[in-house]
């Protein structure tokens, strides 16, 4: 081990990035089904009116928030023998694949059943936070070295990108392909929708298994320190970590964004442009989706050469106000006369949106080990748990608004009555376009505030560093 490792500055294998990184892509695998295609699955597949399950999101989404706290908590104060972080990758891992199924479960006995649907998704989205909250601070455990934190996030989200994408391009596919009706949208698709769900759930466990064996946590919080940790720490962080309170902002304005965008996009397509041709033997709705994944598959790599270029938040602003660009071009090509049923236009501008969103949402993960590094700094406690805790109440915050939204302006326009009403197309079209540009300005806004530059960063793992070994 040479003098820089010793300090906590690892140096990371290739196969170790992967392995960390499919950890994400398992994650998406399960979860990003569930949160772009559960609602439509809900509305025509299962019978839940649309106001209902707009509703059922927002209390799911908000039990989860509260949630998320314990979980931290829990995570920061144990050490569990297979690891303090990566050993619930397993230990909710095979829990959240069985609720995952349960939810697209559609039979007699279920079908239409309120009840039912409630209990499958709190347990299913319980089961995530166990899960994704201890897999948030596994990647500040692996190292402290800011150029191989930034290279561990790019090749994590590009992995979860890479999930993402065949989640959005898969499913419709695979759903009308086996459906007997060709369709996603009816009873006829529930053994169609069962079976895909089954399938992704099962490839995300063995996924998650694999993270499980390439992990080794290495810049942990010592153990005589983890029965220090307790839940009220989490508002005591958030009140003294300025940056996490910045980041956690922007979290939940562009998580909301993001979920409101990828819920409405199948909705957009199936009701708004029901008629367009397949491509190439590709569904429109696939494709369609498939473009809000594949341009941050092909541009999150080059992220951190960007970044070195334009700075942090030079990257952020540019790639919010294409995105604002590509959601622009979406309106107008739905909505002025010489353009509709066009969809070049269409695809067009979801690949300009998609490469903006992609790339800046993705990026914003590279910032939760800096407020982990800024936390200890300031407190001399590493709690990694606790702040992902917090960006995790934050993300699903973003969720729960952006979950709720859609399902509650399509119960406002009479979406259940009509969906392919011009009403009912227009607000689809706020939900896909200008509602989610509105947020984006917000999303810059809040990242303007943001304080930690890299060499702010070097500088305060450096002073960490030499507290600990002075302290030997």
């Amino acid at each position: 081990m040479n003098a820089q490792e010793s300090k906590g500055f690892y140096k990371l294998s290739w196969l170790q990035k992967i392995g960390y990184g499919s950890g994400d892509l398992a994650q998406n695998l399960i979860y990003q089904t569930v949160c772009t295609y559960l609602l439509i699955f809900y509305t025509g597949v299962f019978g839940i009116p649309a106001a209902q399950a707009g509703i059922m999101f927002l209390i799911v989404r908000l039990v989860d928030v509260l949630w998320d706290p314990f979980v931290g908590a829990w995570v920061d104060s144990h050490s569990p023998k297979f690891g303090k972080y990566r050993s619930y990758l397993v230990l909710g891992g095979i829990p959240l694949t069985g609720f995952a199924i349960l939810c697209f479960v559609n039979t007699e006995f279920t079908h239409g059943s309120l009840l039912f649907a409630y209990i499958t998704y709190v347990c299913l989205s319980l089961c995530y936070t166990v899960v994704n909250v201890p897999y948030g601070a596994l990647n500040a455990s692996l190292t402290r070295d800011t150029e191989e934190i930034s290279k561990l996030t790019s090749t994590r989200m590009a992995l979860a990108n890479v999930g993402g994408l065949i989640v959005q391009a898969g499913i419709p596919w695979i759903v009308k392909s086996f459906s007997p009706d060709g369709t996603m949208t009816s009873a006829a698709s529930g053994n169609a929708w069962f079976w895909t769900m089954t399938t992704f759930a099962l490839v995300g466990l063995a996924l998650l298994l694999f993270c499980f064996s390439q992990t080794k946590e290495r810049v942990v919080m010592e153990a005589d320190q983890t029965d220090k940790v307790k839940w009220s720490d989490l508002f005591t962080e958030f009140v003294r970590n300025r940056p996490l309170r910045i980041l956690a902002f922007f979290f939940i304005t562009a998580f909301a964004m993001m979920a409101i965008s990828n819920t409405a996009g199948p909705y957009f397509m199936e009701y708004n442009f029901k008629d367009a041709p397949d491509v190439w033997g590709i569904p429109a709705t696939s494709l369609y989706q498939a473009l809000s994944m594949l341009p941050a598959i092909i541009l999150l790599p080059f992220a951190t050469a960007i970044k070195s270029k334009t700075g942090k938040k030079g990257l952020f602003y540019s790639f919010l106000i294409i995105a604002v660009i590509g959601m622009m071009l979406l309106y107008l090509g739905a909505t002025i006369e010489s353009l509709k049923g066009n969809m070049t236009i269409i695809y067009l501008a979801q690949t300009i949106k998609s490469a903006g969103v992609g790339v800046a949402t993705g990026y914003m993960w590279a910032l939760v080990p800096e407020v982990i590094s800024y936390g200890e700094w300031a407190s001399g406690r590493r709690i990694s748990g606790i702040v992902n805790a917090l960006t995790g109440i934050f993300f699903k915050a973003g969720f729960a608004l952006g979950g709720a939204v859609p399902g509650l302006v399509l119960g406002m326009i009479g979406f259940d009555a009509d969906p392919t009403s011009a009403l009912s197309q227009q607000g689809i079209l706020w939900l896909v376009a200008i509602i989610p540009a509105l947020l984006m300005f917000l999303a810059m806004f809040i990242i303007s505030r943001y304080e930690l530059s890299d060499s702010k960063i070097d500088q305060i793992n450096r002073e960490i560093e030499e507290r600990a070994h002075l302290n030997e």
